[in-house]
């Protein structure tokens, strides 16, 4: 059934040649008790090597049955020893971290037997030799004898046609002997069994058969083969696929660390370290992402996406709308930059000027209208009608004020007009605006008005003046509730002289006609302190209401109707409309087009912004260069320098504590060869019942993937605690609480990251221990 051709074996140290074996010439039965005779070094372990597929020979051929081994592939050696031979080891070599019953079942796992299926045949083998009472010990358990019936049960469990024991009684006492050699005689009635011994005399009183070497030769065989003893080998020689699952190599690992708790737990903790520095950093960016998230809606409030009539940019400045500007008229933003041509070319500075303009129309405002309302917080629109003040002064006298026309985003930043449209969102600007004193209210009707101060309830001297209110070195509260000022109408501020309407002198008797609209103050308000912009402008506030007021008033006006009805002059002036003033900004100046001229939307954070903006660009897709609309980002800047400034800390805090990850996955993998070195018998033993290069590979991977799971689950939970006092200590530096917090899929996500970097960590450690030689690791002691 197995039969040695010739085999020869040499070991080479340098310029040294050993022959351990030369020109072996075997054959074994199917079931008997053979025993291998000699001096130390004259080859016997070498054969029992070569038998069972640990260590290859170099010469000749080993066959089972007619079937030759020259060609076989590791894979078909790992099957081999796994389904055909079972190995018993003088120094037992068991795996010291796993109980007796697992050192026995490991070699079924390699045979995909099911658990069910392994515990019940693993049982049953240490029940045969006698250790039902000892399963659940581990191997330092129990006595010389115990650890070599575990060590023939674990070779017997699978079932093997061939067993191979190497001095199974060189550790043990005579009465031990006896009994091991009592068991591997009753085996070998259905199994051959090869054994190596010193020990002459037991070898005559159990074997069938005794050979002798000397010098790698045999110089004896007490019982040839014969060929009438001959069975068919080759049906129980068929190998079969082994594998280890991961499952069982993490079970494996994972025994072995609970073996070495404490230096397990402090590698694991080493290992947190880069994970804590990481998670602090995400901690801190969310913190300040939650935290700029919180007041983007006060930001974003005061620098809206603006529809103006007329846009303007410069190649310095406002740089969205220029580029925006380009792509509406098909050219390239960067068409021009970084010539090779060598040639430079001059340009006048003050003539690189962009200029659109924004004509909105009915179907653009009905597009306006289909905007996910949840994006915003209001939509303000700019509509150039004039609203003309008179104000009956304290002293009894009667002046224009200087007025504007609503909603015009600029005037935020450069008008010092004093009575200004607020945006139609009640609920948005009181959320940014407290209400003073216990009289004020919001304006809730067209002819109601708010006065707004500034943070220090400061009002301009300015605007005093210019609602003829007498300066004085403080005001209460209530002294400006109730004030009144009128609207006129166009009928009694314009007077007809021939074909031109001028604006009449007669202040006192626009102030007094039935037609007028009695304007009221019923609340002065101030930006709340948690806000962080102010969106008004000081002043008077009016609400959209009283636009509408005014252009419906205005409908039937007289210049209105004149103006109508000559379409070709300014009724203004008596002349022809230019390019600056035209028909439609005139009757939009009067009140008689109530078509807005630009608006203002203001969104509720950053990436709503941006999702609006895909919207507005949306609408000039396939539009000619006349009828796009092209928006102006206010805070476009703005949101770019912050979102840099906050990715640009996070990236170079993420960068220095991803170092120290680094390091730390490289002590992991350092500490995993050290495993490697530690298990090196493990590796021997487990190639030996048939474990594949791949299987050991995996055995240490697992291990790796363990550390590094547990590092991240002591990293995440140390950030967590660590989280608490720094969230203490921000509190009390800028008064802001919980500002650090650690979202739960980062944190699972930063677990993750460990367990991938300690798997990458343990690939070169895992590698050096497949590649380690069966035989030589099994001599490691």
């Amino acid at each position: 059934m197995l039969k040695l051709v010739n085999i020869s074996k040499d070991y080479i140290a340098g310029d040294m040649i050993t022959h351990a074996l030369v020109d072996i010439n075997l054959e074994f039965r199917t079931n008997e008790f053979v025993s291998i005779l000699g001096p130390s070094g004259c080859g016997k372990t070498t054969m029992l090597n070569v038998i069972g597929g640990l260590d290859k020979y170099q010469k000749g051929d080993l066959l089972l049955g007619d079937k030759s081994t020259k060609d076989f592939r590791d894979s078909e050696w790992d099957s081999y020893r796994n389904a055909t031979i079972g190995f018993v080891f003088q120094n037992y070599n068991l795996i010291t971290h796993l109980s007796v019953l697992d050192n026995v079942e490991i070699a079924l796992t390699l045979s995909g037997v099911s658990s069910a299926e392994r515990k019940k045949r693993a049982k049953k083998a240490l029940i045969d030799v006698g250790l039902e009472d000892q399963i659940s010990k581990k191997p330092n358990q129990l006595s010389g004898g115990q650890m070599q019936r575990v060590a023939i049960a674990r070779a017997l469990v699978n079932n093997p046609k061939i067993l191979l024991a190497d001095e199974p009684t060189g550790s043990v006492d005579s009465k031990t002997s006896k009994g091991i050699l009592d068991l591997l005689k009753e085996i070998s009635k259905d199994q051959l069994v090869i054994m190596v011994t010193h020990n002459i005399k037991l070898a005559e009183q159990y074997s069938d058969r005794i050979i002798n070497l000397h010098d790698g030769r045999v110089i004896d065989d007490s019982k040839t083969y014969d060929k009438k003893d001959e069975v068919n080998f080759i049906e129980k020689l068929k190998n079969k696929k082994i594998s280890m699952s991961f499952l069982t190599a993490l079970k494996s690992s994972f025994k072995n660390l609970i073996s070495k708790k404490s230096r397990t737990i402090i590698t694991a903790i080493a290992g947190s370290i880069g994970i804590i520095g990481v998670a602090l950093v995400l901690a801190l960016s969310f913190g300040m992402t939650q935290y700029v998230d919180s007041m983007q809606s006060d930001t974003l409030a005061g620098f809206p996406l603006a529809i103006n009539p007329k846009v303007s940019a410069t190649s310095n400045m406002m740089t969205g709308p220029r580029d925006r500007m380009n792509e509406a008229s098909g050219q390239s933003s960067g068409s021009n930059e970084f010539p090779t041509d060598g040639i430079i070319n001059p340009y006048d500075s003050s003539t690189d000027v962009t200029s659109h303009s924004n004509i909105i129309s009915a179907e653009y405002l009905r597009y306006i209208d289909g905007l996910d309302k949840n994006l915003y917080n209001s939509i303000s629109y700019t509509r150039a009608v004039a609203l003309n003040l008179i104000i009956k002064t304290e002293s009894g006298g009667y002046i224009k004020a200087g007025t504007s026309s609503s909603s015009d985003p600029r005037q935020m930043f450069f008008s010092n007009g004093y009575f200004n449209e607020i945006p139609n969102n009640r609920e948005f600007i009181e959320l940014q605006y407290d209400l003073l004193g216990s009289q004020s209210r919001y304006p809730e009707a067209y002819n109601e008005v708010v006065l707004i101060v500034d943070k220090e309830n400061n009002i301009d001297v300015e605007f005093l003046e210019e609602f003829g209110i007498i300066v004085k070195n403080k005001f209460e509260l209530n002294d400006f509730i109730g004030m009144e000022f009128k609207v006129i109408g166009n009928d009694d501020y314009y007077k007809q002289i021939n074909n031109v309407f001028v604006v009449g002198s007669d202040y006192e008797a626009m102030h007094n006609s039935e037609n007028s609209l009695t304007l009221k103050i019923t609340g002065i308000m101030r930006v709340k302190e948690s806000a962080s912009s102010e969106i008004l402008s000081d002043g008077i506030g009016y609400t959209t209401m009283l636009t509408d007021k005014a252009i419906e008033n205005a409908e039937g006006s007289a210049i209105v109707v004149a103006q109508s009805e000559n379409q070709d002059k300014n009724v203004l002036t008596g002349q022809s409309f230019t390019g600056f003033t035209t028909y439609e900004s005139i009757m939009r100046l009067i009140g008689g087009d109530n078509i807005p001229t630009g608006m203002q939307i203001y969104p509720v954070s950053f990436d709503a912004k941006d999702e609006i903006k895909a919207y507005l660009d949306e609408y000039n897709y396939g539009k000619d260069d006349d009828t796009k609309i092209i928006y102006t980002d206010l805070a476009e800047m703005i949101s770019g320098t912050i979102s840099s400034l906050i990715n640009t800390i996070t990236v170079i805090l993420a960068a220095f504590a991803a170092i120290s990850l680094l390091v730390s996955s490289i002590m992991i993998g350092i500490i995993t060869y050290v495993s490697v070195v530690e298990r090196t018998k493990e590796i021997g033993i487990l190639r030996s019942i048939g474990a594949r290069k791949k299987d050991i590979s995996r055995v240490f991977i697992a291990e790796a993937i363990i550390i590094g799971f547990t590092a991240g689950i002591i990293g995440v939970a140390l950030t967590v605690v660590l989280i608490l006092p720094i969230n203490i200590v921000i509190e009390r530096l800028i008064d802001i609480s919980n500002f650090a917090s650690l979202p739960l899929l980062q944190g699972l996500g930063l677990i993750a990251i460990s367990v991938g970097l300690t798997f990458v960590a343990g690939l070169i450690p895992s590698r050096i221990a497949a590649k380690k030689d069966p035989v030589v690791a099994l001599r490691i002691d």
